[in-house]
């Protein structure tokens, strides 16, 4: 079964609240208004009965008995009917009374009546009494003293012509009127979605890798922390395809080059008939595959960092503790290259709330690219300590340094500098800038004081 859409769902739900609401009260309604019409018939008849009472008083009892062998009979309908006619029928015939002696007798009627039985009733009894095709209404009042009894009645058509009148009063507009509610009701379900489609039409229209946020001019109050919503979801999912897409560049890139050396030099390795030259091709080849590791663990460091590696939560990181561990573990790449490695300030408990592995990055990337820089023989000092409320990182080389124009390009990616001694691939200090970012922190890049270098200074907020 098809589901209904959200605007079909909400109209049948507030048509049937309105029907659940209106059909009760307009059936209550018409109820105590039929009600209430039955009492007013009834009054009239009882109020008919003794306007008869005090004629009859008037007139005399003994000159209306007088009269009891002519069986004075009123005229049920009148000598001038158009008169007395209301839309094509006259009401005068579905009223009347009668007058009975004490033994019975008919002493005065109106012709409708005239042939109504005479039953037995207390007096200022209301009763309903069939005769023919008809029910009448019949409400008796007694004269005790005279020995009288007055019978006025009321025939049921003009009451049930009534009722009918009352259920189409009460009923039609209701039935009537749901319709056109609903139609009303669908309009205004509509008008009141039409920021939804406006959405909807927006999002249709929206170029894929577009960062632009979606603007509803006077949208909804209601509708904003969607928008809103939204729009961050979509950033973030276009900041994730972008991660992706320059991640697969970067791989495609880089590791192209590295792995067309492999395969050259195995190739001349497998044709080579001189066990020195295959040998030396196989050197070049393992090379190759070093330099791929290595530029595959860099991209995969840097992948890690822009997806937030540092996602999780944070945790209490002591920076000299983590310095040392990076100092062990690039041990056989400082002793390769011939670079001393000295710690100006290695501090105790300088504890920071952030994320081990980028912060490792950090200082593995800054080190590294200090000895990839540095011919052998130079010098690389590591200083790590406090200010204030900040940890300060630094790393110092006497290396060829970076000129001041080019320091601000040397954060984009495979950005190598001039003079660069080694292997690197441009992407350390990428790596280093995004570690940074994750903690809210700031990289110099700055002159040596005394001498020929570069200075790099990362200033890290403890809190």
């Amino acid at each position: 079964m098809k589901s209904l859409s959200l605007r079909s769902h909400l109209l049948v739900l507030i048509v049937i609240v309105l029907a659940a609401v209106l059909l009760p009260m307009g059936i209550l309604s018409a109820k105590r208004t039929l009600d209430e019409v039955d009492e007013l018939s009834d009054g009239r008849l009882a109020q008919a009965a003794r306007t008869l009472e005090v004629l009859i008083g008037r007139i005399g009892v003994d000159q209306l008995r007088s009269q009891r062998a002519a069986r004075l009979l009123v005229p049920s309908v009148s000598n001038h009917p158009q008169e007395l006619m209301v839309q094509g029928r006259t009401y005068e015939s579905e009223v009347g009374f009668e007058v009975f002696d004490r033994d019975g007798s008919l002493l005065l009627a109106t012709e409708n009546l005239a042939q109504l039985p005479n039953m037995p009733a207390a007096d200022g009894a209301f009763e309903d009494v069939t005769s023919g095709n008809h029910t009448w209404r019949v409400f008796t009042l007694i004269m005790e003293g005279d020995g009288i009894t007055i019978r006025s009645g009321e025939r049921y058509d003009s009451r049930h012509e009534i009722t009918r009148a009352l259920w189409i009063e009460h009923g039609l507009p209701t039935l009537l009127g749901l319709p056109l509610l609903a139609l009303l009701v669908g309009w205004a379900i509509r008008r009141g979605l039409r920021p939804l489609e406006t959405l909807a039409s927006a999002l249709s229209r929206r170029e894929p890798g577009s960062r632009d946020p979606i603007r509803l001019d006077d949208a909804p109050t209601e509708l904003k922390p969607v928008v809103d919503a939204l729009n961050g979801q979509i950033n973030r999912l276009e900041r994730a395809l972008e991660r992706e897409r320059r991640f697969s560049a970067d791989v495609a890139h880089e590791l192209r080059t590295p792995l067309a050396s492999t395969m050259i030099n195995l190739e001349s390795a497998m044709v080579s008939a001189q066990p020195h030259e295959a040998q030396a091709a196989l050197e070049a080849a393992r090379e190759c595959l070093v330099s791929l590791a290595r530029r595959t663990e860099q991209l995969l460091a840097l992948a890690r960092l822009e997806v937030g590696a540092a996602s999780g939560p944070r945790s209490r990181v002591d920076l000299g503790e983590l310095a040392l561990e990076v100092i062990d573990e690039l041990t056989p790449l400082i002793g390769h290259g011939g670079v001393e490695l000295s710690i100006r300030e290695l501090p105790v408990d300088l504890v920071v709330d952030g994320y081990g592995v980028a912060l490792g990055a950090l200082l593995r990337n800054l080190l590294e690219n200090a000895f990839r820089h540095v011919p052998a023989g130079g010098h690389v000092e590591l200083s790590i300590g406090r200010d204030g409320d900040q940890a300060i990182i630094e790393v110092v080389d006497d290396g060829p340094g970076i000129p001041a124009e080019r320091r601000a390009s040397m954060f984009t990616r495979f950005e190598r500098g001039l003079d660069t001694q080694g292997e690197g691939f441009g992407l350390g200090l990428s790596i280093v800038q995004r570690a940074a970012e994750l903690h809210g922190a700031t990289i110099q890049l700055l002159d040596v004081e005394s001498g020929p270098g570069l200075r790099v200074v990362v200033r890290l907020p403890l809190t």
